[in-house]
């Protein structure tokens, strides 16, 4: 690798879109998932538990860890998944990535349980600081990596990137992000929905490749 370079591990990321940032940037990125990639780059790509490759020599791991069993949007069956053991299974899973041994370490998942049961989010972001027109609030748990920067307005120096963000309005006159109502059309089935909801978008997955890498 070259100055500055560096190994950088996107864990629980099929689609890509963080670890395309980073090579754009001339890094050495892997994403890692146990599902095939679908961002088209397969030799960039881990097919594999993310826990078992924490030790191979990363300079940076970004961490996507399933959200299902932990996000408060899940609420009303928090008492059954904690019976069954799902969202102890999701705990024990989320807890390695971001005490992995790697010098700089970003675990990002929704409002959840981990802000009480781990500790409170370095950072609270949505895709509209970045430019992606969507709401959606994404807690960074971060070592030894800076907050991501965005700013509200253009200035003298710096290219606005805070935009509005767009709804749908239906018939009975409720209003829900678009982002959410699209993807809340897609079949449960096959982890479709949760798959979508998961991808990164494009403008925080830019942020972190300029503003980390």
């Amino acid at each position: 690798m070259g100055e500055g370079e560096m190994r950088v591990l996107l864990a629980c990321e099929e689609s890509q879109a963080v670890c395309i940032a980073f090579r754009e940037k001339g890094h050495e990125a892997y994403s890692c998932d146990i599902l095939p990639c679908s961002g088209g780059h397969p030799g960039w790509h881990i097919q594999d538990d993310v826990l078992k490759h924490l030790n191979d020599g990363w300079d940076m791991i970004i961490a996507f860890p399933p959200c299902t069993h932990l996000t408060v949007t899940g609420g009303r069956w928090f008492e059954q998944k904690r019976k069954d053991g799902r969202q102890k299974k999701a705990i024990k899973f989320f807890m390695p990535l971001i005490n992995a041994p790697i010098d700089k370490i970003a675990v990002e998942n929704p409002i959840g349980i981990m802000s009480t049961i781990y500790q409170q989010p370095t950072q609270i972001i949505h895709p509209y600081y970045f430019g992606d027109p969507i709401s959606k609030a994404t807690c960074l748990w971060l070592k030894n990596l800076p907050l991501l920067k965005h700013y509200k307005e253009d200035d003298l120096f710096n290219k606005k990137t805070w935009v509005d963000h767009e709804y749908v309005t239906l018939s009975s006159g409720k209003k829900f992000d678009r982002w959410y109502y699209e993807t809340s059309c897609i079949t449960t089935k096959n982890g479709k929905r949760a798959k979508a909801r998961s991808k990164t978008f494009p403008g925080i997955a830019k942020a972190m490749a300029e503003q980390w890498g």
